[in-house]
């Protein structure tokens, strides 16, 4: 393949790369179709750690030891200005609460 124009080498590989991610939008409903949850997209804010600690709360195993401690951690890491390392507390916590049911 002969080189490109020069100043066009950008251009070259920008083309396929929108054509891989093109490709990526189209096979996203397919793949979301089947028995698994799509994922959702969020971020780590301190209003995402209220709505784990709301999940949490909802499970039966949620009182139990070590959840417990583990999701007070990640509520004090999300107030006092850790969202990310508290949500990935309370993660684990809902992860540990499920295991024990």
């Amino acid at each position: 393949m002969p080189a490109p124009p020069r100043g066009e080498e950008g251009a070259v590989i920008l083309l396929p790369m929108r054509a891989l991610a093109f490709a990526f939008l189209l096979a996203a409903p397919a793949l979301a179709d089947g028995n698994e949850p799509v994922p959702r997209v969020t971020t780590d804010s301190r209003e995402y750690c209220a709505e784990l600690a709301e999940r949490l709360a909802a499970l039966p195993a949620s009182h139990g030891e070590p959840v417990r401690s583990m999701a007070e951690e990640g509520r004090r890491l999300c107030e006092t200005g850790h969202p990310r390392v508290g949500v990935a507390k309370l993660r684990r916590a809902i992860r540990a609460a499920r295991v024990a049911e």
